[in-house]
């Protein structure tokens, strides 16, 4: 079955288009030999394909030379039936220029291309105006006036595309203009005179892009991203708490004393249930990352940033990737494909793993929710708990920042190619929350599949070794606990017992197995006590304020997840630098664990 391409400039709302129309019948497919995610989704019984977007056919970053690429083969390979290319209609000119390259490419192979001019409901609201008839007929094309967003003319487009009737594709009007100055004529003669637009994105940009309101906005606005993770999520942990212990009892009430209820409350309940419970969390930085990337605020941010960072040897680009490694570092490090710089972008993949990822929210959540009081300040809009997840995020970005330096004073980097800083700043938009509840809920369970198939296994060898020989409740005398032993000396600097040195070595394979590894344990070792009240138990643990600090510390700094090594030597063709920088971070992040438990003991 042949699909329908949908492709066309970042920022012209064509992802929200491909959502609009899918829905959550959608998937990421990474085609082989290639880290460019393309979704595939479909809207009754048609194939939509959205491509990653670009600015040309020259293209100027790995990213958008992959997108190209495989762009053309689908349509040599007649793997398509239909080019879907979104315009923006607040921005023709710049979106059109790809458009008509889009629709010669589309053409030499035969298959047609139809537009959806996006973005229709801001023309509206401005009273503004396009003649579309009149750029229908220099394109020879079917044109679809939409708005993705409040779903303006979507029943003629969805109607069309059911229709399956492509056969009849368009014949360019011949020209010697560049397909730019093409664009420039159409858009001059029947788009909208771009001024009032303009005037407010430069009233706004005077705001968010001032040296002194800009900055102080930008960190009120990561104050409460951060703050937020912790303080919206909490009911929702609660909730899930409640349902999943409620379940542990009611399904271990059917069976009888013996290793399969052992089994079920601790490993299943007590382990993956613990991980279970912080889930809600990685849903809320999902969406509010989302949110400001919608909403055109992250471009401006990087602006922000561009000249601290370079100062570091970074680039303004670095902190899309960066923000992005909040959420996971391995789409984060695909992310800084779009820094054109080879030295700064080498530097960024370096320094992304520093960033506090999703898999680490569950940690510091737990550790934080354990050792830290539940103080709140301003009538509870700011808690002592989300600052401490703030200081944890800032820990990351200083750290990241400091090796940025050390890395770019290198002789060795110093050797890589540098390119200027050329950023496009998307207009201010209100994203649709739709959309991005759909884009949080796929990202979480996107990253609970991921995590459950290793949680699940780590937490049944754990229980195995930490069960037998003796059953529930005598942990101290079972394999786990003589093994366990063997790596105490390292712990003991820190004032932990072995029990934490086996989920910090478990958790090697991915942070989050921390949790569910603590979660088995404690649920062995306390087999009568509540299976999913994890916090509870390491209190009762008697882990002191200075442990739980040192412990924060390592995680915030180490670099615990061999996917991410995996996909950094992808992207730097070598495994050389991921090895240098696992063992510097493990070492540093040690260290730095021993100092904090010593000035807090």
């Amino acid at each position: 079955m042949s699909g329908v391409a949908i492709i066309g400039k970042p920022n012209s709302g064509k992802s929200l288009l491909f959502n609009t129309l899918t829905g959550l019948n959608q998937k990421v497919t990474n085609f082989p030999g290639i880290t460019v995610d393309i979704k595939k989704g479909m809207h009754e019984d048609v194939e939509l394909i959205d491509f990653p977007g670009m600015y040309s056919f020259n293209s100027t970053t790995k990213d958008e030379s992959v997108a190209i690429k495989k762009f053309e083969q689908f349509l040599n390979e007649k793997k398509i039936s239909l080019v879907l290319c979104v315009l923006d209609a607040t921005n023709l000119k710049a979106s059109l220029t790809i458009g008509i390259d889009i629709l010669k490419r589309a053409n030499e192979s035969g298959i047609t291309t139809v537009f959806a001019l996006n973005l229709m409901d801001e023309i509206e609201s401005n009273k503004l105006s396009i003649d579309i008839d009149s750029i229908s007929q220099e394109l020879n094309s079917k044109i679809f006036p939409v708005s993705a967003k409040t779903g303006l003319g979507l029943a003629e487009l969805k109607k069309y595309l059911i229709a399956k009737d492509y056969s009849n594709f368009n014949k360019i009007l011949k020209s010697e203009e560049t397909s730019f100055k093409q664009a420039q004529k159409i858009s001059d003669n029947f788009g909208i005179k771009t001024d009032v637009l303009f005037l407010k994105q430069t009233r706004l940009d005077k705001f968010f892009l001032s040296p002194v309101l800009g900055l102080f906005s930008f960190i009120l606005i990561m104050l409460i991203l951060f703050q937020s993770i912790f303080t919206w999520s909490v009911p929702f942990m609660d909730f899930i708490e409640l349902i999943i212990s409620n379940l542990g009892e009611f399904v271990t009430s059917f069976m009888g004393d013996g290793i399969v209820k052992d089994f079920t409350a601790e490993a299943i309940f007590g382990g993956i249930g613990s991980f279970l419970v912080f889930v809600p969390q990685i849903f809320f930085l999902t969406f509010i990352v989302s949110f400001l990337e919608d909403s055109g605020y992250l471009a401006r941010a990087a602006m922000i940033c561009h000249k601290p960072l370079k100062f570091f040897g970074l680039s303004g680009k670095s902190f899309i990737p960066f923000l992005t490694g909040h959420a996971c570092a391995i789409p984060a490090i695909f992310a800084a494909r779009t820094i054109g710089s080879p030295r700064r972008r080498f530097i960024t993949i370096l320094t992304v793993p520093l960033m506090s990822c999703s898999a680490r929210l569950p940690v510091y959540a737990l550790l934080i929710s354990a050792i830290i009081p539940t103080t709140t300040y301003f009538g509870g809009f700011i808690g002592l708990q989300g600052i401490s997840f703030f200081l944890l995020f800032a820990l990351g970005i200083v750290m990241a920042l400091v090796v940025a330096v050390l890395i770019s004073k290198s002789k060795a980097t110093q050797k890589i190619s540098d390119a200027p800083f050329i950023l496009e700043l998307p207009s201010y938009r209100l994203p649709n929350i739709k959309t991005l509840i759909i884009k949080s809920l796929q990202t979480t369970w996107s990253f609970v599949a991921k995590a459950g198939g290793i949680i699940f296994t780590v937490t049944v060898i754990v229980w195995i070794l930490g069960y037998f020989p003796n059953g529930a409740g005598h942990l101290d005398d079972s394999f786990l606990s003589y093994l366990g032993k063997v790596i105490e000396p390292f712990m003991a600097p820190l004032g932990l017992d072995w029990k934490y040195g086996v989920a910090i070595l478990a958790s090697f394979l991915a942070r989050e197995v921390f949790v569910g590894t603590l979660g088995t344990l404690f649920g062995i070792e306390m087999a009568d006590e509540n299976m999913v009240d994890l916090v509870s138990s390491i209190q009762d643990s008697g882990i002191t304020f200075a442990s739980g600090l040192a412990l924060l510390v390592f995680y915030a700094i180490a670099l615990q997840c061999a996917s991410t090594l995996a996909v950094m030597k992808k992207e730097l063709g070598s495994w050389k630098a991921p090895i240098y920088i696992f063992i510097g971070y493990s070492v540093v992040a040690y260290i730095l664990a021993f100092i904090t438990y010593r000035l807090f003991v």
